[in-house]
């Protein structure tokens, strides 16, 4: 497609990997934070991801910091926000976006788990709205998830899927706007169950995330959890489903276990305990691990 001029709201972990992926495919780039020490570094940080993964370091030139909102996406095609989450503040920056953008460009959050229903309702155009959830980091993880408002015109949809298709990502069209997208409330329906198996003594965390990991984890790469419902036969899951869901945990509400440990400050890697603890070398090797699954994935992809 037509390279579109892109403008990224935020320049902090997620906002500096969303801008590196437009860049890398030939997209410019204007990027604003309020933070100036995050808008100063935001090239540096990008380089040294390019570099890291043997990319086109040539990108980052494409990529331009500004230190006014306004001036970030008034020559925009394609908005994109990646604040903190939270509704006020992105209520307020997309008030300010409306302001300052061309009239046909398309305005987009980056949220995880806020409506977008209702960070675009004060909007006068909210036909140009909608959400695009990336995921952590931004420049490996190739899911997109597309989220409209009962307003979203299907034409900015549909730019929207043909944009992020073309810098290669994987884009997902959510058709229903509700808390947590599609992604975030798979996740987070298996944290729950996680944290009550651990809450109500059937096992340690460490056992926890052993069974998972050594178990269906290594297959989810390559089969979903419909696929293998239908793999195994939907007459099996309905007879697994009438024994274990009626024990599975159902609460509406976060577990008082996970209440009880941000009461007692055991915040997990942050102050070195959670539901496990982990001294500094454990966190280090932990988060080694993941990055660089995440490249051998990205490099098989390629």
């Amino acid at each position: 497609m037509t390279k579109a001029r892109i403008a990224v709201i935020g320049a902090g972990l997620m906002g500096h990997g969303i801008a590196q992926v437009f860049a890398l495919h030939g997209h410019p780039v204007a990027i604003h934070d309020p933070a100036q020490a995050s808008l100063a570094s935001v090239k540096e940080r990008i380089a040294a991801n390019l570099r890291d993964l043997g990319q086109d370091m040539s990108a980052v030139e494409r990529v331009t910091p500004v230190a006014s909102l306004p001036d970030t996406v008034r020559e925009a095609d394609f908005v994109v926000e990646a604040a903190l989450e939270n509704l006020q503040l992105k209520q307020a920056l997309f008030a300010d976006i409306e302001k300052a953008a061309k009239p046909d460009a398309i305005l987009a959050s980056n949220t995880s788990v806020i409506p977008i229903t209702l960070i675009m309702e004060g909007l006068r155009d909210r036909s140009r709205a909608l959400g695009t959830h990336w995921w952590n980091p931004p420049y490996l993880v190739p899911l997109v998830e597309v989220i409209g408002t009962p307003w979203t015109s299907q034409a900015a949809i549909d730019f929207t899927v043909t944009l992020h298709k073309a810098v290669g990502k994987t884009p997902v069209h959510v058709k229903k706007d509700v808390p947590g997208f599609v992604g975030n409330r798979l996740q987070h329906a298996l944290w729950r169950e996680a944290i009550a198996l651990v809450e109500h003594g059937v096992c340690d965390a460490e056992t926890v995330d052993t069974v998972i990991k050594a178990s269906f984890g290594r297959r989810l790469a390559v089969l979903g959890p419909l696929e293998n419902a239908d793999l195994v036969g939907t007459d099996l899951t309905l007879a697994i489903h009438e024994t274990v869901l009626p024990a599975i945990e159902s609460r509406p509400g976060p577990s008082p276990y996970l209440e009880k440990l941000v009461t007692d400050k055991k915040l997990g890697m942050k102050s070195g305990e959670g539901f496990r603890t982990w001294t500094a070398e454990q966190q280090t090797a932990l988060r080694h691990a993941v990055l660089n699954h995440l490249k051998k994935a990205l490099a098989q992809d390629a």
